[in-house]
């Protein structure tokens, strides 16, 4: 039985992987979508969220189904726990991409301007936060994960000079307020991303440690306990 059980927990962290590459090709198609004003990468990441939500559904009727059938020890029930909040992050993470795809159809249909933005570097670093997390997940590393904690702060200073930024360019030149609010909306949406990235890290280390580290400003305290 424990054999058996050992093999689904396996499966579920497949899965769950598998359903991480969806997450990471959805952000960098909504990237390429922002980066060429293409429309035919909007519609990718649009029918892709379809396979992201199905995914997740596969994944929590699994979860369940071991939860239902089995007694899992600690460490156990915590990952599957720590699975089922993260494939949900993941499943917001895909929402986010098909927000941002709509900002750039959005786009696409206004005069282009230039704006004092980088979306392309915050998109990687957010992006990048995500990739983290999965790979701590993977090698059940909580310091790795307590990494991507320190990386959210890097993603909110970005977001916070693209706003700064793009309002003050707004009061200079009203007439380019469409495009300002469309590039604001798809940079705190890749912002939000990162957030979700953040969820994900604090789900690892709570599978790994069983320390709740929400709201994280308490980490050092957590190691010092």
């Amino acid at each position: 039985m424990r054999t058996r059980f050992q093999a689904d927990l396996d499966q579920l962290k497949q899965k769950l992987l598998a359903m991480g590459g969806l997450a990471e090709q959805a952000i960098d198609r909504a990237t390429q979508a922002y980066q060429l004003r293409d429309l035919k990468s909007c519609e990718l990441v649009i029918h892709g969220e379809r396979a992201i939500n199905l995914a997740e559904r596969e994944i929590d009727e699994l979860a369940l189904d071991l939860l239902a059938m089995q007694q899992p020890m600690a460490v156990d029930l915590r990952f599957i726990t720590a699975v089922t909040k993260i494939n949900a992050d993941l499943e917001r993470v895909g929402d986010q991409a098909v927000n941002i795809v709509e900002r750039v159809m959005s786009l696409v249909g206004l005069p282009e301007v230039e704006l004092p933005v980088d979306i392309p570097r915050l998109s990687g670093a957010a992006g990048g936060m995500i990739r983290r997390a999965l790979e701590a997940f993977i090698a059940g590393d909580d310091v790795m994960a307590e990494a991507v904690l320190r990386m959210d702060d890097i993603v909110d200073r970005m977001n916070r000079e693209i706003f700064q930024a793009v309002v003050k360019r707004m009061h200079e030149a009203p007439e380019v307020i469409p495009q300002s609010l469309d590039a604001l909306l798809i940079a705190r949406n890749f912002e939000r991303i990162g957030d979700h990235a953040t969820n994900i890290a604090e789900d690892v280390i709570f599978w790994v440690r069983g320390s709740d580290v929400r709201h994280h400003a308490s980490v050092a305290a957590e190691q010092k306990a």
